[in-house]
């Protein structure tokens, strides 16, 4: 049993550290960039990211697995020092995915809806999009995300640490 503990809590800590991973770029390079561009070409790029970020790999073992992950940690972790810390994480992770099922994905599948950049109005649909209020919950999120992957890796070090002691 302490083996599938401590697997199941290093599988959410990595997967929780994707997600953040992902998020952060989203936060520090992907939007940054795409702000420089002209309409089309933020339309054109953001739409295609999303709709390839949208896969199995990423939204189960990443968004999705994270969760899962840190919920059989917590279950597997009952009786122990690190459940209050995987607790946290679990919260704090959940409300980031709530946040991002609640803002960013709408966004950006109202952006998705809008068509194909190269016959609608790129203008009105990157405005309609509201830039400022997705790259202000992706910042939320990935704090969120990111704080809850250091937590887990508290958790890890506080698993390791009662696992040593006689």
């Amino acid at each position: 049993m302490n083996g599938l503990r401590v697997a199941s809590l290093m599988a959410a800590t990595m997967t929780t550290g994707l997600v953040a991973g992902v998020y952060g770029i989203y936060a520090n390079a992907f939007m940054p960039g795409l702000a420089k561009t002209d309409d089309r070409t933020f339309v054109g790029a953001f739409t295609a990211v999303d709709r390839a970020i949208v896969n199995p790999l990423f939204l189960g073992l990443g968004f999705v697995g994270a969760l899962l992950f840190t919920g059989l940690a917590g279950l597997l972790s009952l009786k122990e020092k690190a459940l209050p810390w995987i607790a946290v994480a679990f919260v704090l992770y959940l409300v980031s995915m709530i946040l991002t099922i609640a803002v960013n994905v709408p966004l950006n599948d109202a952006l998705k809806a809008a068509g194909d950049p190269s016959t609608i109005d790129v203008t009105a649909a990157r405005a309609a999009f509201d830039e400022a209020r997705w790259v202000t919950f992706n910042l939320v999120r990935t704090l969120l995300a990111l704080v809850s992957f250091g937590i887990l890796g508290w958790a890890l070090y506080l698993t390791g640490k009662s696992a040593a002691q006689p």
